[in-house]
């Protein structure tokens, strides 16, 4: 018969303490990208991000567009063309038009590689009843994205934020949460700090990219939202 002794307690390692999920990783000295910046919602972004600090370079279809749009901007905020945003960037947002998200990606695949890809994407239809979402045959865009980019790191957030809110100068803070998806928790955190530089903004964890859908899926609910209040309406989660 065995007996365990007290030598043999002591050795058993003790287990670590719980992580703060709260406890997120400083993100000051990343370059972001801005896919799709010229428009209300890129655009939007980047300003708030390059208003917080952060280096930002907003990228277009067309270099010149994407280099008026940052000159407008200030900040510090530089425009290129697509592919040289997304190479000279760590972090690269997705924030173009649904029906240019996969040739956009595509064209994009061997820039994106070894970075950090955030869609924020929303596939939406409208018609005479109001926006509805559509169901993108990956099941979102965000999958799309990592179907897509087999070499980056795909997370999915900013889907909830007003364009209107975010280009007003004179709003100092936007409150609301940013729901963050992603299939690593590094990659997530790291998310969810870049949400956090922009005041009355947190970004909390929503689960992983299968869970995308609904999440993009909900800007239409919003959208009804502001339609019948003439609000900009955002997201909080209670109790986190």
């Amino acid at each position: 018969m065995t007996s365990t002794t007290s030598s043999d307690s002591a050795q058993t390692p003790a287990k670590a303490p719980a992580k703060d999920p709260w406890d997120l990783p400083d993100v000051s000295g990343y370059v972001v990208g801005v896919l799709g910046g010229t428009g209300p919602q890129g655009k939007g972004l980047a300003y708030r991000l390059a208003r917080a600090g952060q280096k930002v370079i907003i990228g277009s279809r067309s270099a010149e567009r994407a280099r008026a749009a940052a000159e407008e901007l200030g900040h510090g905020v530089e425009g290129a063309d697509n592919a040289e945003a997304a190479r000279r960037s760590d972090i690269v947002i997705v924030a173009v038009p649904w029906d240019g998200h996969g040739d956009t990606l595509k064209a994009l695949r061997d820039e994106l590689a070894g970075k950090l890809v955030v869609d924020c994407v929303n596939p939406l239809g409208f018609d005479k009843k109001g926006a509805y979402a559509l169901r993108p045959e990956e099941g979102s865009a965000a999958e799309q994205a990592a179907a897509l980019l087999p070499d980056s790191r795909v997370a999915a957030a900013f889907h909830h934020l007003s364009a209107v809110l975010l280009q007003d100068p004179g709003i100092e803070q936007i409150d609301t949460d940013v729901m963050v998806l992603g299939e690593e928790r590094a990659d997530v955190e790291i998310v969810q700090a870049l949400a956090g530089r922009i005041p009355g903004m947190r970004g909390v964890f929503a689960g992983r990219l299968r869970n995308a859908h609904q999440v993009e899926s909900l800007v239409a609910n919003l959208i009804s939202v502001n339609r019948r209040y003439k609000a900009h309406a955002g997201l909080r989660v209670t109790d986190v």
